[in-house]
């Protein structure tokens, strides 16, 4: 007997739809347009919340409010169709959000109906036209289950408590991050008189890749890293890939490889802050790097490099010597204009040691924090399921 079975108790569930006239529990009405132009004027205090997932679907605020009190939200058109939000307070959505009013509070819980819409909603989504959508219509014919309401809120209340706990986890790892950034920018402020200051070209040099393109990448040969692929998958250091070319392609295009200790940098980027981020490779077999990094080689401790090019210093220093357009880029020579300060072998490896551990906490997926929300995830997951998978009944008109 499962755990729902256990909270039943022989009780019958009652299907009703979302919306439809008949038996629907719910109202649903849309946002309305507005523009950038329109948020930016009217600057305020109130939430507009749209299609997009980051920011709990926030865009901005304004003077006003369409909506008050407690409501559930989705995403009605584009990739994130489908997505609910549970709301509470004043707020205001845009056209390309849907919102959900239940009719009778004392017959349905506000979460608990989120919480089955978020399992059941992506699955109505009509994906036609590249387009994804979940139209009102659609949304409306959606079944619901309705046990009693006591069963209804310790759904929630089990539901709320992971849910709980992995914001507390992401809390700390917003936080953790913070910190990391403030300790990385502190260890590599060293006053002129501590620490001799040199320019990479001086202490190093730098090799640049050489072209090959996306379809050249397979699933097994020569460790290569594509340009794009820094921005996407690559941290501070790295000692195997996930892309790979031919040894017949290293030969006949002459590819060029980094070898143990050096740092792959990116130095091209769809925006100015992404350029110049750089990789400690540590494996002992060379990699292929494409034509918009540099491998740069040089007596220093490889991640320390790679620490330093993730600086603010470092960015207000390239910054200047980065050419503009549809794609940002960055020259070997302007790289080689950076200084960066040259304490002792130990202190090198003081501070590696230091920011390795702010590294692992807030990016490592075997054993940092970010590995521990998606356990917790993963874990609400299966519950959440486990707790709403009622036994769909057939529904009559």
């Amino acid at each position: 007997m499962s755990y729902l079975d256990t909270l039943l108790e022989g009780v019958e569930v009652e299907w009703k739809s979302l919306a439809n006239k008949q038996d629907g529990v719910a109202i649903l009405s849309r946002g309305r347009v507005m523009s950038k132009g329109y948020l930016a004027e009217n600057a305020g205090e109130f939430p507009v919340y749209s299609s997009q997932t980051a920011n709990n679907g926030e865009i901005g605020k304004i003077k006003t409010f369409d909506n008050e009190g407690e409501f559930i939200t989705w995403t009605t058109d584009g990739a994130n169709a489908g997505t609910v939000f549970h709301r509470k307070g004043k707020f205001s959505i845009t056209n390309v959000c849907g919102l959900i009013k239940i009719i009778d509070n004392d017959e349905i819980n506000y979460k608990f109906l989120f919480y089955w819409l978020s399992i059941e909603a992506k699955k109505h989504v009509y994906s036609g036209m590249g387009n994804p959508k979940l139209m009102s219509n659609q949304m409306a014919k959606i079944p619901i289950p309705i046990p009693p309401l006591a069963i209804q809120k310790e759904i929630v209340r089990i539901l709320d408590s992971f849910t709980e706990l992995t914001a507390e986890l992401t809390a700390e790892l917003t936080a953790r991050k913070h910190q990391y950034s403030y300790y990385r920018e502190q260890l590599f402020n060293f006053e002129e008189s501590e620490v001799e200051w040199k320019s990479l070209d001086d202490i190093g040099e730098f090799q640049r890749g050489k072209r090959f393109v996306k379809t050249d990448l397979l699933a097994e040969g020569v460790p290569t890293i594509h340009y794009g692929e820094m921005y996407t998958h690559y941290g501070v250091w790295a000692n195997e890939t996930i892309s790979f070319v031919s040894d017949e392609l290293v030969k006949s295009k002459k590819l060029r490889t980094a070898k143990k200790g050096d740092v792959v940098i990116v130095a091209a980027g769809e925006t100015i802050e992404d350029i110049g981020r750089g990789t400690a490779w540590l494996s002992d077999k060379g990699v292929v790097i494409h034509d918009a990094c540099f491998s740069y080689r040089s007596p220093l401790h490889p991640k320390y490099v790679a620490y330093f090019t993730r600086t603010r210093q470092f960015h207000d220093q390239i910054r200047k010597h980065i050419s503009s357009g549809k794609i940002s880029a960055i020259n070997s020579k302007g790289l080689g204009k950076v200084i960066i300060p040259v304490p002792s072998k130990e202190e090198q490896e003081r501070i590696v040691s230091i920011l390795d551990k702010f590294d692992v906490l807030t990016t490592s997926i075997s054993e940092g924090l970010p590995k521990e929300i998606e356990l917790r995830e993963k874990q609400y997951e299966y519950y959440r399921n486990l707790l709403l998978d009622f036994d769909k009944l057939k529904m009559e008109n």
